[in-house]
């Protein structure tokens, strides 16, 4: 190693002896190129502050092999010298305030990068280096104490610092916005944060993006590692909120604009554009998109610019601005107090600020460049500064200060409680070594200390509150300032006067996006082969609802609910049943009392006139039995209408099958009696002994009981209850009796029809044998109209649904009850009221004779 060193010496020393012929291929030019002429300011103290900042930003020319590389065309950006002057102020607050550090000072060596790698790279070696001469590593007896060093730069030239002094274990503290590659402590184990890490505003970008509605947007950003990586970690982020990027393009200072005008034409409804972007190349920024803009022919509307940048900036009228509607940015808030007293800091003249209060002398050949050290000459008092331009209240530069102080205070109060404790006597602490100040800073506390309203976040990352700046571009006047809203805890909050205001200056925002919205009662279904922001409105399906726009898919309704005709709301449906209030209930409630009361003149009719012979005829019992269980039929069709109960489902499918039951056996009792009188009239035939009422009887009985058991085996298997049902009829619950056992139901139906057709063949069979009052013709009939009915009764009563099911078997219940008794009986009333003559034994003798 010394050797090495000795070499290294021997090789300078050469060096400067041959300058002349050094100078001759390479002249010392310097002085004439450097326009910028670098510089930093330094003071001694016991623990030294780096600090990197950018107080001019200059463009690289190429290198020339004539000379050593130099900087030109300088470029004044916003914060300026003016943060110099900060930092030193505040340093110079906190050395005289003896509650953050008991007998310490801190020192400073404040360099500018230039926002460039080659100047990060001079300052550097110039910081590692105690010496005049920029040689790391050699201090010549000389030690700055360097504890921690301060960097505000982009990503990559982050990354380049820390490479640099990683080996030296020197915390590397950013008080600016990083990129999260640096958060890896695996490849970066030094470095900390003192403002949250890049992406912060994310959830504010992507929350601004929905509330306006803005579903399509252009995403741009510079050509540089930050620009690639914010690209990448927020497209998916986009994409997962149904926000399409439709544009997207990563930009160089000499990036061509034919890349970008097919997709801006095809895509002229796009309004927002997204760029990452740093403040001091936001003019080079806009001028490819708006050549692109300008190319395009008809009307441009203004484009909204979301620029990702944190600081605060005002913009002045240039004709870039053609086709911008306004620029948004995102701001730090504030916390509204300090803990301590409020310091002023002060804006100077950057050569009357160096002539007063410091030495400044370049430093020796050995450099890569000559750069000017300021020392400072003796401490500022800020009273007697007189020559300052503009006052400010800008408290970030000594909170940054602050903060720091209050981690060396906690470090060495720690070291020396511990020391205590040890040797159980107290001995002066050592000077703080920076491999020691780490755990104090990975204690992740500086947020706490900070100006700005941060707050670790679920992950345990630095996060922040923002405000949301949009700088509105007015014709022929310099940009004014609004604030849209705030990002507070991850909750986005909009300023509801916002968009008045911007409709009275005729400045209304624009949209950005594919198509309309979907109405509510409407879903959205993509469009093959275009982003998913395009879409097509299909109206909901039957019985679902949507209430909100742009709804991916419908929602079904309760069963007791149905949607409106508009598919937006759901509303309960109505209840339904066969009512007597309606008029259909009315109509076969009208209907059946009339064949009642029909039913009982008839009888009345009967038992009045029972001794003639028209109605001894043909068994007078069976007749009255026949009109009674009509008289019942007509009742029982009572039982089907109004709400249904649990009794009157449980009885009147009986009722209806075993008095209908009843009523056919009276009629193939009649039919069959008529048969066997008709025999008994011939000599020898030994039927005659069959006649009588127990023939009757047993058939009547016979019939029934086979309906009264399948109705018993009804009741003990499944019985009849009642139900509701939700999905028959639209926006309807049908009250209706659920029959329980479907077979059972179609078995008494099919009893029933069993009974009328053997009437009905009987009948049809002896409607040729004499006699005057042969009931089988009248049988015929009304076994035709009553298995007409009951045969029609099932295809009707199958496709219909909810009351009208139930008006179908009232209906055929009436009507073949009707075709009974008109069928059999009114033959017989016409005779007995209106022809008296035709109602003799004589008449009935002659018949028969005949």
């Amino acid at each position: 190693m010394d050797l090495l060193f000795l070499f290294l010496m021997l090789l300078l020393v050469l060096s400067q002896r041959n300058s002349g012929k050094l100078g001759t291929k390479c002249p010392p030019t310097l002085k004439l190129q450097d326009i910028g002429n670098p510089w930093n300011f330094y003071k001694p103290g016991d623990h030294l502050i780096s600090v990197f900042l950018t107080a001019r930003k200059f463009s690289l020319q190429s290198l020339q092999f004539n000379g050593a590389p130099y900087l030109s065309s300088p470029l004044m950006i916003s914060f300026g010298p003016g943060c110099t002057q900060r930092f030193i102020f505040a340093m110079e607050k906190i050395n005289k305030n003896d509650q953050l550090l008991d007998n310490l000072t801190l020192g400073y060596n404040i360099h500018d990068n230039y926002d460039n790698t080659l100047g990060t790279s001079e300052a550097l070696l110039d910081m590692l280096s105690t010496g005049e001469a920029n040689v790391p590593n050699y201090s010549c007896g000389t030690q700055d104490n360097l504890l921690a060093l301060l960097d505000a730069a982009d990503s990559d030239i982050s990354i380049q610092i820390s490479t640099l002094v990683g080996p030296y274990k020197v915390p590397q503290i950013a008080y600016a916005t990083t990129s999260e590659t640096l958060s890896d402590k695996s490849q970066f184990p030094f470095f900390y944060r003192m403002a949250p890490k890049e992406g912060v505003h994310y959830p504010a970008i992507v929350q601004v993006l929905l509330h306006y509605r803005w579903t399509l947007i252009g995403l741009f950003a510079s050509d540089t590692e930050e620009g690639e990586n914010s690209m990448r970690a927020l497209t998916p982020i986009l994409v997962r909120n149904g926000i399409c990027v439709v544009i997207s393009q990563l930009f160089t200072s000499t990036t061509s604009i034919e890349p970008l005008r097919d997709p801006i034409s095809k895509w002229r409804q796009v309004n927002v554009f997204v760029y990452f972007v740093r403040i001091g190349t936001i003019l080079d920024a806009i001028q490819p998109i708006h050549l692109s803009l300008d190319s395009l022919p008809g009307t441009i509307e203004g484009k909204i610019w979301v620029i990702s940048t944190f600081w605060e900036w005002k913009l002045e009228m240039n004709k870039l601005y053609k086709y911008i509607h306004s620029i948004w940015t995102f701001v730090y808030q504030r916390k509204k107090q300090l803990n301590e007293n409020a310091l002023e800091s002060f804006f100077f003249g950057l050569p009357q600020f160096q002539d007063r209060c410091f030495h400044c002398s370049s430093k020796d050949a050995f450099s890569a460049k000559s750069r000017r050290r300021c020392t400072q000459k003796a401490s500022v008092e800020t009273e007697d500064l007189t020559d300052c331009i503009l006052v400010l209240n800008d408290h970030n530069f000594y909170s940054i200060v602050r903060t720091l102080a209050h981690t060396i205070n906690a470090a060495y109060s720690f070291r020396s409680r511990r020391r205590r404790k040890e040797e159980k006597e107290s001995l002066g602490t050592p000077r703080l070594q920076p491999w020691q100040f780490h755990p104090f800073l990975e204690k992740n506390e500086l947020c706490n200390l900070s100006h700005l309203k941060l707050y670790l976040d679920q992950n345990g990352d630095v996060a922040a509150d923002l405000n949301i700046m949009s700088s509105l571009i007015l014709p022929e006047e310099d940009p004014t300032e609004e604030q849209i809203g705030s990002l507070e805890g991850q909750r986005l909050i909009i300023s509801q006067d916002v968009l008045p205001r911007l409709e009275l200056l005729n400045k209304s925002l624009p949209q950005s996006k594919c198509v309309e919205n979907c109405h509510p009662g409407f879903f959205k279904r993509a469009r093959e082969g275009e982003p998913v922001c395009c879409y097509d409105c299909i109206p909901c399906p039957e019985g679902t609802i949507s209430t909100q726009e742009d709804t991916e898919k419908c929602t079904k309704c309760p069963d007791e609910q149905y949607p409106t005709k508009n598919r937006v709301q759901c509303i309960p449906k109505r209840r339904n049943f066969l009512s007597y209030a309606e008029q259909l209930g009315i109509i076969l409630v009208s209907v059946a009392l009339l064949l009642f009361l029909i039913t009982v003149l008839i009888l009345i009719i009967f038992m009045k006139y029972l001794e003639t012979p028209i109605v001894k005829a043909n068994n007078r019992d069976l007749s009255y039995i026949l009109l009674v269980c009509l008289l019942l039929c007509f009742l029982a069709s009572f039982f089907f209408i109004g709400q249904p109960r649990k009794a009157t489902c449980l009885f009147r499918q009986m009722v209806f099958g075993i008095v209908f039951s009843v009523a056919v056996s009276s009629v193939l009792a009649k039919t069959i009696t008529v048969v066997l009188a008709f025999l008994a009239i011939k000599p020898g035939n030994k039927v005659r002994r069959w006649l009588g009422k127990s023939l009757a009887n047993s058939i009547i009985l016979s019939g029934s009981a086979g309906q009264t058991f399948i109705c018993a085996l009804w009741l003990a298997v499944s019985p009849p209850f009642p139900d509701s049902d939700l999905h028959s009829q639209p926006g309807e619950i049908i009250l209706q009796c659920n029959e329980g056992s479907v077979a059972m139901f179609y078995a008494v139906l099919g009893y029933m029809c069993f009974l009328a057709a053997i009437c009905f063949i009987v009948a049809f069979l002896a409607r040729n044998l004499p006699g005057a009052f042969n009931e089988t013709k009248l049988i015929t009939f009304s076994m035709l109209v009553f298995c007409s009915v009951w045969i029609s009764f099932l295809p009707t009563y199958l496709s219909t649904k909810g009351k009208s099911m139930v008006a179908v078997q009232v209906f055929s219940i009436l009507t073949s009850g009707a075709g009974l008794l008109v069928c059999i009986f009114f033959p017989k009333c016409y005779i007995i009221i209106l022809r008296p003559d035709l109602n003799t034994k004589d008449h009935l003798i002659i018949k028969v004779g005949k």
